[in-house]
């Protein structure tokens, strides 16, 4: 039984679990399959994984024993690297798609495609500085970073809806994690208004 939360509780094994996806994806690439089919997949994977890093949060406000939501809240800074690693494999298959420095250059003035490249250099340092040492080094500022996330949740998701021109399946991911934070600045918001309450009354 030990030995069984053990792999659970593994670092290696939730690493193991978020690589999943990849072994597909990157297989397919180096059979020979067609790149351009491979962008949706790739992406879709890169903003679940966001979506799910974000909305824990508001969930532990939410449900503040639930065990599973402490679980990933623990590691949710991996999730925050696989979303950054998956945008990884989007990008390089989206390059290696178009073949030339040209046609990239000639791409990026349309805005799904912008948008793009803008979630995706927001990613960068957000995933460089996810671990204990950055951490440690940034102090206060580690937070103020780490909400970069949000500009880039919005431009994944004009990305998504502007690339496919279809905004159906982009809401169906994002309207979950929109409804969340409206509820966690909500929550906080009432709780500043309780605490300014409580001090007036009690000075």
């Amino acid at each position: 039984m030990n030995t069984l939360k053990n792999i659970f509780n593994s670092p290696y094994a939730f690493w193991a679990l978020l690589a999943v996806p990849s072994i597909a994806l990157i297989n397919s690439a180096l059979s020979g399959g067609d790149l351009e089919s491979l962008l949706h997949p790739t992406g879709e994977f890169s903003a679940r994984f966001m979506i799910i890093a974000m909305v824990l949060s508001p969930l532990h406000m939410l449900f503040p024993k639930s065990k599973i939501v402490k679980w990933l809240m623990r590691r949710r800074r991996y999730l925050g690297v696989a979303a950054f690693g998956y945008a990884a494999l989007h990008t390089l298959y989206y390059l290696i798609d178009l073949g030339s420095l040209s046609a990239v250059i000639a791409d990026i003035t349309k805005f799904g495609i912008w948008t793009g490249w803008v979630a995706f250099l927001i990613f960068v340092p957000l995933a460089m500085t996810s671990n204990n040492a950055s951490v440690r080094r940034l102090g206060r500022f580690w937070k103020t970073l780490q909400r970069l996330v949000y500009p880039a949740a919005i431009a994944t998701l004009l990305h998504w809806i502007f690339i496919h021109n279809n905004i159906g399946p982009a809401l169906v991911h994002f309207i979950p994690l929109a409804l969340l934070e409206i509820y966690r600045i909500w929550k906080k918001a009432n709780a500043r208004r309780l605490t300014a309450a409580d001090r007036q009354f009690t000075a």
